[in-house]
This record gives C-alpha cells, structure tokens and sequence, in this order.
C-alpha cells in the first residue's frame, strides 16, 4: 500500500472513531475536528444556515475555523485530524 492510500486508510479509521465516540469534547476542539475533517474533505460548505443569533455564532466560529487551516493541505490536514483522534479518543 502507498503513502497515499495509507493515509487515506488511517483518515478513514479516525473518522470512524470519532463519529462512534460516546465522548463530549468542548466546543474549541469540537471546532479543531471540524476544521480539520472539512479541509482534508476539501469541503469548506456550511451546511446549517443561520437563523438565530445563536446560529450565527456558531456559523462565524465555524467559518473563523476553516479559515484558520486554509493553508493546510488536505494532506496535512489528515494528519493534523488523526493526531486529534489519537490524542483525545483513547482505543
């Protein structure tokens, strides 16, 4: 198997693991883990369109999240979100 489909592979399983998780994780990391899966999907899309006060915050700490990584590649950002699961996701 080649690095890229290795990687592809360990993508994968974290993402796995972390959609299954019983754990509850702050929101600052919640926003880690979505910026990191959305630039390593190379989807930068909202999908919640804000109606409230509430939603719009959220959606403006969302979007300030994806902006932070832009510079990754999805690459990076694979690794940067399979070192999150391995860190807060224990086996």
């Amino acid at each position: 198997m080649d690095k890229k489909a290795l990687l592809e592979k360990e993508f994968q399983e974290a993402y796995e693991k972390a959609t299954h998780t019983k754990l509850r994780f702050p929101p600052d990391l919640m926003l880690h883990f979505y910026a990191f899966y959305k630039r390593a999907t190379n989807d930068s899309t909202l999908y919640n369109v804000a109606n409230s006060d509430d939603e719009q915050l959220i959606s403006a700490f969302k979007m300030n999240a994806i902006f932070q990584v832009k510079n990754l590649t999805p690459d990076q950002a694979k690794k940067e979100y399979i070192k999150l699961v391995e860190t807060y996701i224990p086996e």
